[in-house]
């Protein structure tokens, strides 16, 4: 019976040791943590991310065009600087001049014309000017960069309705900013009233010449020595033969305004 026992002893032997073995498998479990590193390399494209800065000077050409645009401003004042000492001719059209670098920047008068196209009913404005430092051409006209004195000069025809209300409550196109005892009033054969401001207004800083459409004009007055007599012809041709006013009148009126640019609007004594 003791030999029957011996193989019972055997049973230990179940005991698999080699069953722990998957055991000592972890460490390679472990293997996903080794990726880990792998996972880092998106910061390895970082200096890939650097690229857009490298582009940052590609964001800067438009300013490098900025100087480029400044000049191309400045080039239509550079061009009418030049000084004119004499002209030929007692007057030009104001806007040819300019192109044609003409324009006197010293001093000169420019006279403007706004004609009414139903009626003789007529503004003219005349602005003295010295000193200039800039002009500008707009999409409306010419800007002066200096200060000016304007002279406002109204002819009103014997067909007009509102005869009574002051120049200044007028509509638009028909206004002058002035009241009746702050103008020369001269009434003509044919009852048409030239009315000159008896002074000028001023401006300071800048002012601006209008295009003139349709049959207006402005012209520029070269300072010669017979600048007034040449005013005052122009006038008497202007009020005779486009506004109708009787030549004897229109003579009168011309000299009235002449008068005026003598004493309030000379560059003798204005500027200088």
């Amino acid at each position: 019976m003791a030999t029957v026992k011996k193989p019972a002893a055997k049973k230990p032997a179940a005991k698999k040791p080699a069953a722990k073995k998957p055991a000592a498998k972890k460490p390679a479990a472990k293997k996903p943590a080794a990726k880990k590193p792998a996972a880092k390399k998106p910061a390895a494209k970082k200096p890939a991310a650097k690229k857009t800065t490298a582009k940052k000077p590609a964001a800067k050409k438009p300013a490098a065009k900025k100087p480029a645009a400044k000049s191309a401003a400045k080039k239509p004042a550079s061009k009418s600087l030049r000084p004119v000492e004499s002209s030929d001719v007692p007057y030009r059209n104001l806007f040819d001049a300019y192109s044609q670098g003409k324009l006197p920047f010293a001093q000169g008068y420019i006279v403007s014309s706004f004609f009414s196209e139903t009626s003789a009913y007529s503004i003219y404005e005349i602005v003295s000017y010295a000193g200039v430092k800039e002009i500008f051409l707009t999409e409306t006209g010419l800007q002066f960069v200096t200060g000016g004195k304007k002279l406002y000069v109204l002819v009103e025809p014997d067909t007009y309705q509102i005869k009574y209300q002051e120049p200044v409550s007028r509509a638009e196109g028909e206004r002058i900013p002035k009241r009746f005892n702050e103008l020369e009033i001269i009434t003509a054969k044919n009852q048409s009233k030239i009315m000159v401001a008896k002074e000028p207004n001023e401006s300071y800083g800048s002012f601006t010449i209008l295009k003139p459409t349709g049959v207006n004009f402005a012209v520029v007055f070269y300072q010669l020595p017979e600048v007034y007599k040449s005013l005052a012809d122009f006038f008497t041709e202007s009020l005779n033969r486009q506004r109708k006013v009787p030549e004897s009148d229109a003579k009168k009126a011309s000299q009235v305004i002449t008068g005026i640019l003598k004493k309030s609007m000379s560059f003798e004594g204005e500027f200088k």
